[in-house]
């Protein structure tokens, strides 16, 4: 059975002090984007050449990746599939392989369909959809 390929699209960055971070990644030449008030301590993105480069706290890293551990740095290295049924799919041929999953699939609070199964050595890697507005739901910034 073939099945389309998936399509490196993003790093996430799970990091300790936002405000260094985006300080740093400013200075070496990324436009981070200015998010509203409530949500700058935990989540802030960079777009370019169609790579998404997003800083999260490990406290909203917590709200969508139940495997990741509380303070805890690192890195979440992001895929794209073609369908909601793609990430379901390709969750169940991983972790059927042996593979550890860290956060099962779901419909995630921004509209795609959303899994991450860890490498060989941990890393996590996360498969999500095409996000669909219809599903979308508020999310909560964290405490």
């Amino acid at each position: 059975m073939s099945r389309e390929r998936p399509v490196f699209d993003q790093v996430n960055l799970v990091v300790r002090d936002m405000d260094s971070m985006i300080d740093f990644y400013r200075r070496l030449g990324l436009d981070i984007a200015d998010t509203p008030p409530e949500w700058a301590p935990h989540h802030r993105t960079s777009s370019q050449e169609g790579l998404d480069f997003d800083l999260d706290s490990s406290t909203f890293a917590t709200q969508w990746n139940r495997g990741w551990h509380a303070e805890s740095t690192g890195v979440v290295l992001g895929f794209k599939v073609a369908s909601r049924e793609s990430v379901d799919a390709l969750y169940e041929e991983l972790t059927g392989a042996g593979y550890d999953g860290q956060q099962p699939p779901y419909d995630a609070f921004w509209g795609a369909r959303y899994a991450i199964v860890a490498d060989p050595d941990g890393n996590s890697v996360g498969i999500m959809s095409p996000s669909d507005p219809e599903r979308r739901s508020n999310a909560t910034p964290p405490q």
